[in-house]
C-alpha cells in the first residue's frame, strides 16, 4: 500500500498510523503527528480504492451505506500490510496507535472489531459503526477515543454512541468526546485527543 514511514527519535514509543477520509491521502494527516507524540514513528497510508479519483479504505454502496464484503477483504489487506511495513521499517508490530480520519477511522475501528491483536489503542474521528452483528472480539485493555460531533450530518450521533458501546461491550475502555462543528476536524477535538493519548 502506498504510504510515508517516519521514524521517531524514541522507539519506546508507539508507532502512529495514520487514515485519511475520503478523497483524502497519506501526506493528509501527517500534520497531526507533532501534535500527538512528537518521538513516535509515523506510518501514513492511502487506502487502496478509489471512489470517482478519490482515495478511500473501502468501497460503499451509498453515502453511509458499506459495502461489507470489500470491507472485510480491505480490513485483512490492511492488518497484513501492517505485518509488512512492521519488518520493513523494524517498529514493534504489536504497539501500533491508529488515528483515523472519517472514511480512516471506520477502517481502523474494523481492525479492532475483526483482528483484536492489530492495534494497541485507536483515536477515532467521526467513525461510523463498520459492522454489526458479528461476534466481538476480546479488546479488553484496549483504549479507543472517539471524537463525534452533535451536529455531524455524515455520522449521527446515534451511531457514535452505538459505536462507543459495542466497542465497551467487547472489553474496550472508550473515551466519546463530543465537538458541535459537524463532519469537520476541528484542532480542539486534535488537543482533546492528544491530551487523552498522553494520559494512556
Amino acid at each position: 500500500m502506498k504510504h510515508i514511514f517516519q521514524k521517531g527519535t524514541d522507539q519506546t514509543k508507539p508507532t502512529l498510523l495514520f487514515l485519511h477520509g475520503t478523497g483524502g491521502t497519506e501526506q493528509d494527516l501527517l500534520g497531526l503527528a507533532g501534535e500527538i507524540d512528537k518521538d513516535a514513528n509515523v506510518l501514513s497510508v492511502r487506502g487502496n480504492v478509489s471512489e470517482n479519483g478519490m482515495p478511500r479504505f473501502f468501497k460503499r454502496l451509498a453515502e453511509g451505506v458499506f459495502d461489507e464484503e470489500d470491507l472485510i477483504f480491505r480490513t485483512k489487506e490492511l492488518h497484513e500490510f501492517l505485518d509488512e511495513a512492521a519488518e520493513e521499517h523494524g517498529f514493534d508490530r504489536n504497539h501500533i496507535v491508529a488515528v483515523g480520519y472519517s472514511n480512516g477511522a471506520n477502517i481502523a475501528a474494523s481492525l479492532l472489531l475483526h483482528y483484536q491483536d492489530s492495534l494497541n489503542a485507536a483515536i477515532l474521528h467521526h467513525p461510523m459503526v463498520p459492522r454489526r452483528g458479528i461476534e466481538l472480539p476480546d479488546l479488553s485493555g484496549k483504549n479507543v477515543f472517539i471524537g463525534a460531533g452533535t451536529n455531524d450530518p455524515i455520522c449521527s450521533s446515534e451511531e457514535s454512541e452505538e459505536l462507543k458501546s459495542l466497542l465497551e461491550k467487547a472489553g474496550a475502555n472508550v473515551k466519546l468526546h463530543w465537538e458541535n462543528l459537524g463532519h469537520q476536524l476541528s484542532m480542539g477535538e486534535v488537543k482533546t485527543a492528544a491530551e487523552w493519548y498522553n494520559n494512556l
